[in-house]
């Protein structure tokens, strides 16, 4: 099976993660946190370095719940904010009623 190549925003959503992870866990030991979760050591450090973007549904829960987040809250924290584009010209703009 050939996997199709992530989209850039697609590696943005996974290094958010990666990033969000890595702060949730703070002061706590990377093998700590990644026991807790029931993971590797490799898996957390794949994950919070973005060489694992799209990790499977279960590993993220564990490692939310191992830090104590909930899905929630880890998933408003991933929404990326979006980057606004550039004005459309005058005669572009929807007409509204």
């Amino acid at each position: 099976m050939v996997r199709n190549p992530l989209t850039p925003e697609e590696r943005r959503r996974g290094e958010r993660l990666g990033e969000v992870l890595r702060a949730a866990r703070g002061g706590r030991s990377m093998v700590a946190v990644a026991a807790s979760a029931g993971i590797s050591a490799e898996t957390l450090r794949k994950i919070e370095t973005g060489r694992a973007p799209t990790p499977a549904f279960f590993t993220v829960a564990a490692l939310a719940g191992a830090l104590g987040l909930s899905m929630d809250e880890l998933l408003a924290l991933c929404v990326p904010v979006p980057v606004p584009g550039p004005l459309p010209e005058p005669g572009e703009l929807p007409l509204t009623a």
